[in-house]
């Protein structure tokens, strides 16, 4: 059975991502890419899904031990998991090394004191747990194959093969190291070179400790932005700068229900917000790394810019259903690729531009062609910013005026109108100009509510949004405005949980909410990090610090957040770890340091 979701760890090699349980159980691995068909399913179904458990023996029927102490070594994705039997203490080291040939993912057993029985238990499922590949020795490797995929077992330890499940049973004392590797590669291409488990952890290290170091950010909440940071460069496409807003699909947003989505693909609004927290701590490199990314992705096609893509920019991206496979927790339908990716989203206009206004503005090395893509996103705005579309959270119910797509919206005229004025760009300034006041002027009228002092969902509508947020976070309005902070407090009255998080909208008691979907959903933590910005920006200093710290408590110990936190279970949900929640915790943690609010 898979563990809680804050049970596991994020291993990865910036083309894709394993996920470690607490007893050592790899529950979830895609090869070769993020968006691969998986090796290891057994996050989103059982055992006979595929997994790989490696750590101290244990009696048949009973439950395979839990490490008593894990943590990532430094400031790295090398995990370290360390367990305490009756016959000593042993350590087992799980990394995956930037990628230089093979993907490969290994394992480092050593023992710390005493004798320690230990087992390697290895059940490789393609297709997503669907085909049992046909395992073989081929001198004196083993090898799983299925179809276009191969897998290669590497290890000084015997193996054995019972019950479609590849064995080792072997036995560590103090200072012994035994290492398991498996490699990827084409079915039809030669074998994968023998790895080199040592070298490999070394350099991994040593690639860490570098990428690190750029970092700017020296204020109190360090830790958590680091850990933050690492997590965004792990979900980072290596070979095209792309980022994945998760390495998962289906995990759900309530624990047995439908909403469960594949996030293993790039958002244009998390990648875009993505760079802006990279560029504010000193990664210019990712930061043009994506922007080129966005440019081959878009592809001198502006009027039909999707709302993701591929991680190489690939746009069908068509939705199914793995039947076969009862979902987490019994979390189903699970499913693939992603619908909502023609959808109409006009706030995403506004993220990239937003994105590329400030990578213009910290002096990232001009792009003409960006500031065409600009001015072309802005020529389409023109004519579609009054319709209604599906918004920031991709309703599956009738589009509406959402009152935060055409805040973005503004902010896509407003950002293109500065790039015009600083002289980079040409365009019509003063059309634009009038643009950017209808469109101001609209949102006002059409999208507050006067009896209550608040913005709302959407035109018409009296349901609040907590994406109304960003609203003071994007200069829409001032902070101080008495619309802002009346749409402030009454989301903290009708969407906050008893704990003080924030729910996106509502979706409680309704057999089909405002999203089109049946069930609720937990607080969500991109939200939460937003009211305590807006908080801090109103001059709540105290108040923004609090929640924030009782934010950062919801991390795992390892400091990895999923999408939400359902407060009634006590527990993270959605899809992990998750680009949008470390995206806005490191911008809470910029701001609150800028305003010296984090107290001693």
């Amino acid at each position: 059975m898979a563990g809680r979701i804050e049970d596991y760890a994020l291993i990865g090699d910036m083309q894709t991502a394993a996920l470690v349980c607490r007893d050592g159980t790899v529950d979830w691995l895609c090869l070769p890419r993020f968006d691969s068909h998986a090796v290891f399913a057994g996050l989103l179904g059982t055992e006979e899904h595929g997994f790989w458990r490696l750590g101290p023996a244990h009696g048949a029927g009973t439950a395979p031990p839990a490490a008593d102490r894990r943590r990532y070594r430094g400031d790295s994705l090398i995990l370290e998991s360390e367990y305490d039997t009756s016959r000593g203490t042993v350590r087992v080291t799980d990394f995956m090394p930037p990628r230089d040939g093979a993907p490969q993912l290994i394992r480092i057993v050593e023992g710390v004191s005493g004798r320690v029985p230990m087992r390697s238990e290895l059940r490789m499922r393609f297709s997503y747990g669907r085909v049992v590949p046909w395992v073989h020795k081929v001198d004196g490797r083993t090898v799983a194959v299925a179809g276009p995929d191969s897998v290669w077992l590497d290890t000084e330890a015997a193996t054995y093969g019972r019950n479609l499940t590849t064995y080792a049973d072997f036995t560590v004392s103090p200072g012994e190291r035994i290492a398991f590797t498996i490699s990827w590669q084409p079915s039809h291409r030669e074998p994968p070179a023998l790895p080199e488990p040592e070298s490999a952890l070394e350099a991994t290290a040593e690639f860490w400790r570098e990428w690190v170091d750029h970092c700017t950010y020296h204020g109190p909440y360090r830790e958590a932005v680091v850990r933050s940071l690492i997590t965004l460069k792990a979900l980072t496409y290596a070979p095209t700068g792309g980022i994945v807003a998760a390495p998962t699909t289906s995990l759900p947003e309530e624990i047995g229900g439908v909403r469960n989505w594949d996030y293993r693909y790039t958002w244009l609004r998390d990648a875009a917000i993505t760079l802006s927290s990279l560029l504010r701590t000193g990664y210019r490199e990712e930061a043009r790394a994506w922007r080129e990314w966005l440019l081959r992705a878009v592809a001198g096609d502006p009027e039909n810019l999707q709302i993701m893509y591929g991680i190489a920019g690939e746009r069908e991206l068509g939705e199914a259903e793995l039947d076969w496979l009862p979902g987490y927790e019994g979390s189903h339908p699970v499913r693939v690729g992603n619908g909502a990716a023609h959808q109409l989203q006009l706030d995403v206009y506004g993220e990239v531009t937003e994105a590329l206004h400030l990578a213009h503005m910290t002096g990232l090395n001009r792009n003409d062609y960006a500031s065409l893509l600009q001015l072309k996103l802005i020529q389409y705005l023109e004519k579609h910013w009054d319709q209604p579309d599906e918004g920031i959270w991709e309703v599956r119910g009738p589009r509406r005026h959402f009152v935060h797509s055409k805040v973005m919206a503004w902010v896509a005229v407003d950002r293109t109108i500065k790039l015009i004025e600083s002289g980079d760009a040409d365009g019509p300034l003063e059309r634009w100009r009038e643009l950017r006041d209808d469109i101001h002027r609209d949102v006002c009228e059409k999208g507050y509510d006067r009896e209550r002092n608040t913005f709302t969902q959407s035109y018409g509508s009296r349901e609040l949004d907590a994406s109304l947020l960003l609203i003071p976070q994007m200069g829409f309005l001032p902070p101080d405005d008495k619309r802002v902070i009346g749409t402030i407090e009454a989301i903290q009255r009708e969407l906050s949980t008893e704990d003080g998080f924030i729910l996106r909208y509502p979706t409680e008691g309704s057999e089909e909410g405002v999203d089109g979907l049946p069930g609720d959903e937990g607080a969500f933590l991109a939200c939460s990090f937003w009211m305590a910005d807006d908080l801090a920006m109103i001059g709540r200093v105290d108040e923004a610090r609090k929640l924030f710290e009782r934010l950062l408590a919801l991390r795992n110990d390892l400091g990895l957040l999923a999408e939400e936190w359902d407060p009634r279970l006590q527990r993270q949900v959605g899809n992990f770890p998750q680009a949008f929640s470390h995206v806005p915790l490191i911008d809470t943690a910029l701001r609150l340091t800028a305003s010296g609010a984090y107290g001693g």
